[in-house]
């Protein structure tokens, strides 16, 4: 943080993350919908074959630096979990 790179670093990071395990993912038919702008992460999952608990734990296990969070929908609000 505070450096003028570490933006592009993190940026670069997060591309070569994706490249290794959302392919799979969609593949497999678990998540349905991928996007990310910057460091917001929008997934829509089938909830038969996946829950969101078992997504925050694998991205949470690719690094142990990463902490993703997870937010969800209710009642047309998105909310911390």
């Amino acid at each position: 943080m505070g450096s003028p790179i570490s933006g592009t670093l993190a940026e670069i990071y997060l591309q070569l993350m994706e490249e290794l395990y959302r392919k799979q993912w969609i593949e497999s038919q678990e998540i349905v919908y991928y996007k990310r702008y910057v460091d917001d992460i929008l997934i829509i999952f089938d909830q038969h074959r996946t829950n969101e608990t078992m997504i925050t734990s694998i991205m949470n296990n690719i690094n142990e630096q990463l902490d993703f969070k997870s937010t969800r929908e209710i009642n047309q609000s998105i909310i911390w979990i």
